[in-house]
């Protein structure tokens, strides 16, 4: 996983796995989230899906938070770190959307 950190860029994977955990959620729970969000667009494999949050838990933007009632099924929740990092991304995206529509929107003239 490559985010870049110091840019702030994080890669749609790490992303949307921050996403699917504001609220408590385990991998199958994200796999779901994430495929459902982008309409099929982007679906993870296991490998994938474990790898981002051995990744995020030793960041800290995301944490084990217990497990699913009735069930093994570990759950992570994002952390307070992670939901700055989120929001960070969130407006870097904003504004990437405003400069490339004004660009777009300008070449028509």
């Amino acid at each position: 996983m490559r985010d870049n950190v110091r840019g702030g860029a994080l890669t749609e994977t790490t992303f949307f796995v921050m996403l699917a955990l504001y609220r408590p959620n385990h991998g199958y729970g994200i796999m779901r989230f994430i495929e459902e969000k982008t309409n099929g667009r982007l679906v993870l494999g296991a490998g994938t899906l474990y790898g981002a949050i051995n990744n995020l838990v030793s960041k800290g933007w995301i944490a084990p938070c217990g497990e699913e009632p009735g069930s093994a099924k570990k759950l992570y929740t994002i952390t307070e770190t992670g939901r700055k990092v989120a929001e960070r991304e969130l407006e870097r995206l904003m504004e990437l959307c405003d400069i490339a529509r004004e660009i777009i929107e300008r070449s028509g003239d």
